[in-house]
């Protein structure tokens, strides 16, 4: 880190939390190997909602035993008014 070189990247988080309202194109997470892509959700690297609604996480175990932890959205409904 001398000099400036060598600076740590600050921008592996989670920008959002369970149960959290996102709109189409926020970013749910960026940099984190821990979680994967579920349902209306785009990214292997940043992922991406892909419509607007609820975040949720599930988890599912691979083939190999290891617990894989998915971000999801539950889309909202829209109401037609007549």
């Amino acid at each position: 880190m001398i000099g400036g070189f060598s600076t740590p990247k600050k921008d592996r988080v989670m920008k959002v939390s369970g149960g959290q309202k996102v709109k189409i194109g926020q970013l749910l997470a960026r940099g984190v190997d821990l979680y994967k892509a579920g349902a209306n959700v785009k990214g292997p690297g940043a992922l991406v909602a892909l419509c607007a609604g609820n975040v949720y996480f599930t988890k599912k175990k691979t083939s190999h035993g290891k617990t894989r932890t998915f971000i999801n959205i539950k889309p909202e409904v829209e109401e037609t008014v007549k």
